[in-house]
C-alpha cells in the first residue's frame, strides 16, 4: 500500500511538472513595442497609441527617444510605433545616425508602425523620410486638408486583416498624407488595405484628389513589416484592433512572434 502511495504521488507530481512546462512552452511571449516619444511627436497621440496595446492583450510597451535610437535601445524591440505629429521634426531628431538605426531595425527583421506624422516619415516622397515602405505623398501642397472623420473602403486583404466581412467603416483623420504607389525598385510594392471612400478639403484643397487615395497599407522592407494609416485608428474609439492587428503583423516578421491565425490570415 505505501509503495503504491508513493508511486501515485509521483505519478501526480510529474503529471504536474509535465502541465507546468506545457504552460510555460504555451505561453507567448508579449509583443515588445516601442513608441517613439520625442520632438516631434505628440503627448497626446503617444498616450493614446499605449492606451491602444494593453498587456492583457499581449503588448508590452515603453516609450523611446531619439538619443536612445542612437544608442541602440531598439534592439530590445519587436516593433517601433512612430506616432502623429511632425514628420519631419521626428526626422530632423532622429538625425542621419538614428534614421539609419531605424532602417537597419526594421530592414533585419523587426516592425514599423506609422500613423499620419509616422505614415510621411515611412514614405519615399522626402529627402528626409525613410523611404522604409514605397510611398510617395499625393497633393502634399494642401497637406493641411483639415481634421475631422472619413469614410474608407476596406479592400478583401483589409478586410482580413483589419475589419472582417465590412467593406467600410468611419475613421478619424488630421491631415495625413494621401498615398499612392511609389517608383523605387529596390522596395517591393506595399499592398493596399484602405483607401479614401470620403474626402476633407479644408484650406483650399482641391476637389477631388482625396478620394481613391491609399489610407492604409502594408508592405515589406528587406526581412521587416512595415504598416502604415494616413487616419487615427488610436482616435476613433472602436478602431483601437486596427491597431492591435497591425502591431501583431508587424511583428510576425521576428521569429520570436510567428504568426498567429489572425495574422496568417492577415497576410493572404
Amino acid at each position: 500500500m505505501f509503495v503504491r502511495n508513493r508511486f501515485s504521488v509521483a505519478c501526480c507530481a510529474g503529471l504536474i511538472t509535465i502541465a507546468i512546462a506545457a504552460g510555460a512552452v504555451a505561453a507567448p511571449k508579449p509583443i515588445r513595442v516601442a513608441i517613439y516619444s520625442d520632438a516631434g511627436a505628440t503627448k497626446a497621440g503617444v498616450k493614446q497609441v499605449e492606451d491602444c496595446l494593453p498587456k492583457s492583450d499581449g503588448f508590452e510597451v515603453k516609450h523611446i527617444t531619439a538619443d536612445e535610437i542612437r544608442a541602440g535601445s531598439l534592439r530590445s524591440f519587436d516593433v517601433v510605433i512612430y506616432p502623429g505629429g511632425s514628420a519631419s521634426k521626428q526626422s530632423e531628431t532622429l538625425g542621419e545616425t538614428g534614421r539609419d538605426l531605424v532602417k537597419g531595425f526594421v530592414h533585419d527583421g523587426h516592425g514599423f508602425i506609422g500613423i499620419c506624422a509616422g505614415a510621411y516619415l515611412a514614405s519615399a516622397q522626402y529627402q528626409w523620410s525613410l523611404g522604409v515602405l514605397d510611398a510617395q505623398v499625393i497633393d502634399g501642397a494642401h497637406w493641411a486638408r483639415g481634421e475631422g472623420n472619413v469614410k474608407l473602403r476596406l479592400t478583401s486583404a483589409g478586410q482580413q486583416a483589419l475589419l472582417p466581412d465590412k467593406e467600410t467603416c468611419i475613421i478619424h483623420f488630421e491631415n495625413g498624407p494621401l498615398l499612392a504607389p511609389g517608383k523605387k525598385d529596390d522596395i517591393d510594392d506595399y499592398e493596399l488595405l484602405a483607401s479614401f471612400d470620403s474626402e476633407i478639403r479644408k484650406n483650399d484643397a482641391p476637389p477631388g484628389i482625396m478620394k481613391g487615395t491609399t489610407a492604409i497599407a502594408r508592405g515589406t522592407f528587406g526581412k521587416g513589416h512595415v504598416v502604415c494609416f494616413s487616419p487615427h485608428p488610436e482616435k476613433t474609439p472602436g478602431r483601437e484592433a486596427f491597431l492591435q492587428s497591425a502591431v501583431r503583423w508587424a511583428a510576425a516578421a521576428n521569429a520570436e512572434h510567428p504568426p498567429t491565425e489572425s495574422s496568417q490570415s492577415a497576410g493572404k
